[in-house]
């Protein structure tokens, strides 16, 4: 009886196990094919190739995180959700010049995970923003020229540390969307829009300089530049 009971326990964490792993296997395939290194998308090729990214949606539909799975476990499935579901609308609606040219496009709840429908909106202000990770805002994607690039490789749960830093690093030396030095700045909107995420621990001058080479004054002149809406292709 003792043995049944052992090998009833070892089962069921086998399976509680199974069902909490999340593969990005795919959605790596698909961002190794169609992201180039600028963060830019192949919309058409991914258009004629959907199923793919379909599939993978499918996956995460099913396998959406659990209680007991890790904060780096839920970060990485939702960033890489975000991402994949941004992608998708865009496909949806393609060929578009911008995601604002889509009739409320992070409100539309398109996406069943598990017994709950999502729009992009709740993602990312109801589920990632409250887990207290200001990087985050550099690894979500709004398919635009301004937002941070895509990634072409899936974030894990295994290197997330490294791939948030990279992300937030290599956001900020772009002098395309920050223009950074001593005693001026000019920044992102992103960094206006969600200011409350990038000052809990100080002020988003000590954040800044966490992630960049040049040591900002805390009296630095601050403007933030235009954000440009157009698609990243």
């Amino acid at each position: 009886m003792k043995k049944l009971l052992v090998l009833f326990v070892l089962l069921f964490a086998v399976i509680i196990s199974s069902a909490q792993t999340v593969n990005h296997s795919l959605w790596q395939t698909l961002l190794e094919n169609h992201v180039s290194s600028d963060g830019n998308v192949n919309y058409k090729a991914l258009k004629s190739n959907s199923s793919q990214l379909n599939t993978y949606i499918n996956q995460l539909s099913k396998s959406t995180p659990s209680e007991r799975s890790s904060k780096e476990e839920k970060l990485a499935y939702w960033i890489n959700a975000y991402n994949a579901l941004t992608i998708d609308l865009i496909l949806r609606n393609y060929p578009v010049k911008s995601i604002k040219e889509i009739n409320n496009p992070w409100k539309q709840r398109l996406w069943e995970f598990g017994k709950n429908n999502y729009n992009l909106d709740e993602i990312e202000h109801e589920i990632l923003r409250n887990m207290n990770e200001p990087r985050i805002h550099f690894a979500i994607v709004c398919a635009s020229y301004s937002c941070p690039k895509l990634q072409n490789e899936a974030f894990t749960a295994e290197k997330l540390d490294q791939q948030l830093t990279k992300v937030t690093k290599e956001f900020l030396a772009d002098t395309n969307r920050n223009q950074i030095s001593e005693n001026s700045i000019k920044i992102s909107k992103i960094f206006d829009w969600f200011s409350k995420d990038f000052t809990k621990n100080g002020s988003l001058i000590d954040f800044l300089n966490l992630y960049t080479e040049v040591n900002i004054s805390p009296n630095a002149k601050k403007r933030y530049k235009d954000y440009n809406w157009a698609l990243n292709d």
